[in-house]
């Protein structure tokens, strides 16, 4: 159970349902992480600000972004995380067998160099304090312009925020979703 009350869905604070609404809007069902930090509805704003560019502007495909995401979250042991962006993951078109081998990334023969030096990057940034010039050295080897290599490195940042926001606030799950 959220250490905190979720604020309502349908919230009287106009300015919160107006930022409910626009997450609405996208076609996205409002998560449960959006109602507490509504509880201080402009850091809500300034989050809406931060990750919706983070995911629907980025250049880097989507499929690399959502392999880092969930490899982070793996790490970070981020369920609410991991349980949201795995659907998003394979709707992106990373497979099955690629989640299900995450873990052991390094050995597995099922990643190309590209999502390797993506997957080495949410490992670094994750398990902190950042990534090396090494790290970022390959990103930029496997022809990552840099704009991606920042795309990439800041929504790896971000999605360590996320995890340790998720926790700290022991969000649970909407109902209806469940960790396979």
């Amino acid at each position: 159970m959220s250490r905190l009350k979720m604020v309502s869905p349908e919230p009287e604070d106009p300015a919160l349902k107006q930022m409910f609404d626009e997450v609405r809007a996208r076609g996205t069902a409002l998560p449960n992480l959006y109602r507490v930090i509504g509880i201080a509805p402009p850091m809500l704003r300034a989050w809406l600000d931060f990750a919706w560019p983070l995911r629907m502007q980025a250049k880097t495909p989507r499929r690399l972004r959502e392999l880092l995401i969930l490899r982070g979250a793996q790490i970070a042991g981020a369920r609410y995380e991991w349980v949201h962006h795995k659907s998003m993951a394979l709707t992106a078109g990373v497979t099955q067998a690629q989640i299900d081998a995450l873990a052991g990334w390094e050995q597995s023969g099922l990643f190309d160099a590209r999502e390797q030096a993506v997957l080495r990057l949410a490992e670094e940034v994750t398990r902190g304090p950042a990534a090396s010039a090494a790290c970022i050295q390959s990103l930029r080897d496997q022809n990552f312009s840099e704009a991606e290599v920042v795309e990439l490195t800041l929504t790896s940042s971000f999605y360590v925020c996320v995890a340790r926001f998720l926790q700290s606030m022991d969000v649970d799950l909407e109902e209806g979703l469940k960790d396979d």
